[in-house]
């Protein structure tokens, strides 16, 4: 389990260098960063194939029972997440590339923080795995409604653009793209939070109202 753990520090890592590339591409017009993330992608792909059948051989051979096997089924699912979080990286280096063909289009200010965002919510839902600590995780939950938020306000800026400036609706509708897939990749954080929550608790939280699972006030 703890080589288990490793590799998905590792591959972690890598995700995280995905997103932070990937946003750069599009905020700096660096089309070098998005050729950077598309080749990443098959070193995740390869990992996620590694750590996947290492799982399957622990439960094979071992037969985990009660919290070993609740660890096993986590890394899996975290394993997965992982693994769609770098396709959401690419998909959003491809919508940076496509988006540099207009230099006259401005970037919204406020992509920053929301990536920021996103990515402290993946790394804290690893944080909180490594460290089997569920109380994190329901910190990462409550930064969700955070994310959200800035997307409908990026959109909503994007709609006035186009609607101001239609020589500028195929650059915003890149944008557009890109910052639906920052926000998913918040979700996907938000599944890693859930399994943390579950494989420490041996509760399943998800699909429950978010502010009961995060501990907030109705």
């Amino acid at each position: 389990m703890e080589k288990l753990h490793r590799d998905v520090l590792s591959m972690s890592a890598l995700v995280e260098e995905m997103i932070d590339k990937s946003s750069l591409a599009l905020r700096e017009r660096r089309n070098d960063l998005a050729d950077e993330v598309v080749e990443a992608d098959n070193d995740v792909d390869q990992q996620e194939v590694v750590i996947e059948e290492e799982c399957l051989k622990m439960l094979a051979l071992h037969q985990p029972v009660a919290v070993d096997l609740r660890r096993v089924a986590t890394v899996l699912k975290v394993n997965n997440d992982l693994e769609r979080i770098a396709d959401l990286a690419v998909n959003i280096a491809d919508r940076a590339r496509a988006a540099n063909d207009y230099p006259e289009f401005k970037i919204p200010k406020k992509l920053d923080g929301m990536v920021a965002q996103a990515t402290q919510m993946v790394r804290g839902a690893l944080d909180a795995f490594v460290n089997l600590d569920s109380r994190a995780a329901r910190e990462v939950l409550k930064m969700d409604d955070v994310v959200d938020t800035a997307n409908i306000e990026i959109i909503n800026e994007l709609q006035k653009v186009m609607q101001q400036e239609s020589r500028l609706v195929i650059p915003a509708l890149h944008c557009f793209s890109a910052t639906r897939h920052i926000e998913r990749i918040g979700d996907l954080a938000t599944n890693i939070a859930e399994d943390v929550i579950y494989l420490v608790e041996g509760e399943i939280v998800r699909h429950k109202h978010k502010q009961d699972v995060a501990g907030l006030p109705g």
